[in-house]
């Protein structure tokens, strides 16, 4: 039997706990030669407070992931601070010793601490990318995506992400009948097309009697307009360099490259609120034809318009 061990400390979140105990831990599917048997390691001697609301208590210490096949690191207490040495010490000896070691939502923090991404792509929570990427500059973050496999270490984003992740690793070991079996089992989606960057937000524009607060509340209300730098230029009363600076600064980013995320954005929101076919929507927005929108929608969030707006119409999720 594949020995999967998930490591926990102090503060550890319960979903992302209970997800590869749920995948891993689970009775050997119909189809699967072999299964994994699973362990919880903890620091030795020590309970651990589990979400908030429980203590949990495993004899099996973190010493005892270097013994293991698969390493799971789930999300981190606190991104602020650095994570447990003895926990990022414990999974750099795992990874030497051979064993896969995977992370879910910020326990890519410690996988970075170890040094195990130094060089890879990796991701975690779309809300910590930017944190995890000036952290460990030898990170290759990617915010866009639900998971990455670089073969003996693996990242997923946050949450529900872990689900993708874990299925993924039986679908790897096992292959796709049984990881469907197990999925079925947890009434969920086998797999899970695009990525996290459907799921973020919408960008808040900046406060009131900032420079730039008027022409955006303006942009943002003709976006069905053909607009270019000049005309955003001219509404604020500013050079295109100076709009330029002015956007890099509270935004992060170009004038033109706003205007495209927000377009998009505003694309989600129709597709989520409204029966409008996709051709309304894209002269909506001012991408023009539906053609161009599902061209540029693809590309941003991974997913296709007609099947984004299948699953959150569906499931009754909302993006914003």
């Amino acid at each position: 039997m594949t020995t999967v061990a998930v490591a926990v400390t102090e503060g550890i979140p319960l979903f992302e706990l209970a997800a590869p105990c749920t995948i891993f831990g689970a009775d050997r599917p119909d189809g699967a030669g072999s299964w994994y048997e699973l362990v919880v390691c903890a620091p030795a001697g020590v309970g651990v407070g589990v979400g908030g609301w429980l203590r949990a208590e495993t004899p099996h210490g973190l010493d005892e992931l270097a013994r293991a096949d698969t390493v799971i690191v789930p999300a981190c207490h606190d991104v602020v601070d650095d994570p447990p040495a003895e926990l990022v010490d414990a999974v750099r000896t795992a990874h030497r010793a051979g064993a896969r070691v995977a992370s879910i939502c910020t326990g890519a923090f410690v996988l970075a601490a170890a040094g195990l991404l130094d060089g890879r792509r990796a991701t975690t929570h779309w809300m910590h990318t930017a944190r995890l990427a000036a952290r460990y500059p030898a990170v290759e973050v990617d915010p866009g995506v639900l998971y990455v496999d670089e073969g003996g270490v693996l990242t997923s984003a946050g949450k529900a992400a872990g689900i993708d992740l874990c299925l993924h690793m039986v679908r790897t070991d096992h292959g796709a009948v049984v990881a469907n079996a197990v999925a079925r089992l947890l009434v969920v989606a086998p797999h899970r097309p695009g990525g996290q960057a459907q799921f973020i937000a919408a960008p808040v524009p900046p406060r009131e009697g900032h420079p730039l607060a008027g022409v955006l509340a303006w942009a943002l209300a003709h976006l069905d307009r053909p607009l270019t730098v000049a005309d955003l230029a001219r509404r604020a009363h500013m050079s295109p360099r100076n709009l330029g600076r002015q956007f890099a600064s509270a935004t992060g980013t170009s004038p033109l490259h706003w205007l495209h995320t927000q377009r998009i954005h505003r694309a989600q929101e129709l597709l989520e609120n409204t029966d409008d076919p996709v051709d309304l929507i894209a002269d909506r927005v001012g991408l023009g034809t539906a053609t161009t929108l599902r061209r540029h929608f693809h590309r941003t969030l991974g997913v296709p318009p007609d099947t984004y707006r299948r699953s959150f119409r569906e499931s009754g999720l909302s993006a914003h």
